[in-house]
């Protein structure tokens, strides 16, 4: 217990002076706003604070040193309805090679309904539609180097679309786990997510006619130059413990600090309480500290069932509360085999 109030001072230390120092966000500065939503109703039942607890498939996308862990085959699915109707869907498989590691593949998807284009001219539509949309496709490799240390990597393909433009990119992700034998198990863990190149849109959308001459009498073609976005860089170090863990019960805490580069320094809590490793419930709190977030206290629930030996099968399910707009839920089903 000492060891595990320790690390929390450490990391309310690094990040409170920088929360309060920080004067100037960069909201809307970054490109492929895709790779920022949360994957996992697990780990977003607990706050977002999985860095350390990273110990199913869906760290492929909080700690690629995570996957590690997983010794099965796994699949993992995860479908949300966000706002005004954009969906995000996720996908996820890894599989476990004796003597190399761990390697696995991840797809994330963001889509729209399609929207009436509307101009100055014809503000009641043109009869055309259009639609946006953003996809993300990676491998990951993660082993452990030592018998408490991991790492992992994940190497990503981006691309974004908004009707006849398109933007594309490619980013890589780093993570690291470490054990240590005490509290049954306390970890430490860091991860750094989507750095990579820069990202702008380009194509015939962009294109302007302009007339030149005497009386514009002659039309030029003229290719409007878009700025370069960063993608939204991550810097992820969280702590964990199973603080109780005996018979059929198991009490896990963890704590992340992150630091965006598109906006302030935050923490998420979280935890998660299993009833024999078949019934789990989960409770935390999203982006304390973050200045002007509308997140906040996030709820979950999650069911596993064991199949003979080799299967098994998790649902999980999570509710987050976004202030003035409304909540969202979260949906997945994992299978090990």
């Amino acid at each position: 217990m000492k060891t595990f109030i320790c690390s929390l001072i450490v990391l309310l230390t690094i990040i409170l002076p920088v929360q309060i120092n920080s004067q100037t966000l960069k909201t809307g500065t970054t490109s492929a706003q895709v790779l920022k939503l949360n994957v996992g109703p697990r780990a977003i039942g607990m706050g977002g604070a999985f860095t350390s607890v990273a110990d199913d498939i869906s760290a492929i996308y909080w700690n690629p040193g995570g996957t590690a862990n997983l010794i099965n085959n796994s699949v993992f699915f995860n479908h949300t309805n966000l706002f005004l109707d954009i969906n995000h869907d996720f996908a996820a498989f890894t599989t476990h090679l004796s003597d190399i590691g761990t390697v696995g593949a991840f797809v994330s998807v963001l889509s729209m309904d399609e929207m009436l284009v509307r101009t100055l001219e014809k503000p009641e539509g043109t009869g055309e539609y259009f639609d946006a949309g953003s996809i993300v496709i990676g491998v990951n490799f993660s082993r452990y180097l030592t018998d408490n240390f991991a790492i992992g990597f994940n190497v990503k393909y981006i691309s974004e679309n908004i009707w006849n433009m398109n933007a594309t990119g490619f980013g890589i992700d780093i993570g690291t786990v470490y054990k240590i034998p005490v509290l049954n198990e306390f970890r430490i863990a860091s991860s750094i997510s989507n750095f990579g190149t820069k990202m702008r849109l380009e194509g015939r959308d962009v294109i302007v006619i302009y007339p030149v001459g005497p009386g514009g009498e002659n039309l030029i073609n003229t290719n409007l130059e878009l700025d370069k976005f960063d993608l939204p860089l991550l810097f992820r170090v969280g702590i964990s413990a199973d603080l109780i863990k005996e018979g059929s019960s198991r009490l896990t805490t963890a704590v992340d600090a992150v630091h965006p580069n598109d906006h302030t320094e935050y923490l998420n809590l979280g935890g998660e309480y299993a009833w024999k490793e078949i019934v789990m419930l989960r409770a935390g709190y999203n982006s304390l500290f973050e200045r002007d977030s509308e997140k906040g206290l996030t709820l979950g629930i999650g069911f596993a069932f064991q199949y003979l030996d080799y299967l098994k099968i998790r649902f999980d399910y999570a509710y987050q509360d976004f202030g003035r707009l409304d909540e969202l839920h979260y949906f997945s089903l994992g299978i090990d085999f």
